[in-house]
């Protein structure tokens, strides 16, 4: 059986380790509900195991700047700031930053739960950062008309 040909989904010849501010999605394998519910009106985050252990990784991103643990994924913006000095710190890429963040989290759960790939946006100026900023605090609120939403299904 053949497999289907992806689509790339990073910008050709665009330098994923310059300055800048970037949105993530990360969606769970077959979106499974594993990481968090969502209750009540208020729209409470109750976290599962899962969630649990990908928020104790995603504070450890070096730059993360805001983020939201949905049922069966992941927003957060990731802010690189090389600096200006000659000798600053080399800067990992955004994709090597989310490969990390997935494997560490695959490692303590004992198998992987992410799907393959990933959703970015290089958030182009203030107003986006803003609009973006917004969707992620708002997101818990209309979580039965995300896009992501998948009608229960739980692992």
């Amino acid at each position: 059986m053949e497999l289907p040909k992806r689509k790339p989904n990073r910008l050709k010849q665009y330098d994923y380790t310059g300055n800048g501010a970037y949105f993530i999605t990360i969606c769970t394998q077959n979106r499974k509900e594993i990481l968090c519910d969502i209750v009540g009106d208020d729209a409470h985050i109750v976290p599962k195991k899962c969630g649990i252990i990908a928020e104790k990784y995603i504070k450890t991103i070096p730059g993360i700047d805001k983020y939201v643990i949905m049922p069966n994924h992941i927003h957060m913006i990731i802010k690189i700031d090389n600096g200006t000095m000659w000798a600053s710190s080399p800067t990992q890429s955004i994709p090597t930053i989310v490969k990390s963040f997935k494997t560490l989290v695959a490692k303590e759960i004992g198998k992987p739960i992410f799907q393959r790939s990933f959703y970015d946006h290089i958030i182009r100026g203030e107003e986006d950062f803003k609009e973006i900023w917004e969707y992620i605090d708002g997101n818990p609120q209309k979580w039965q008309n995300d896009r992501f939403y998948s009608k229960g299904e739980t692992q």
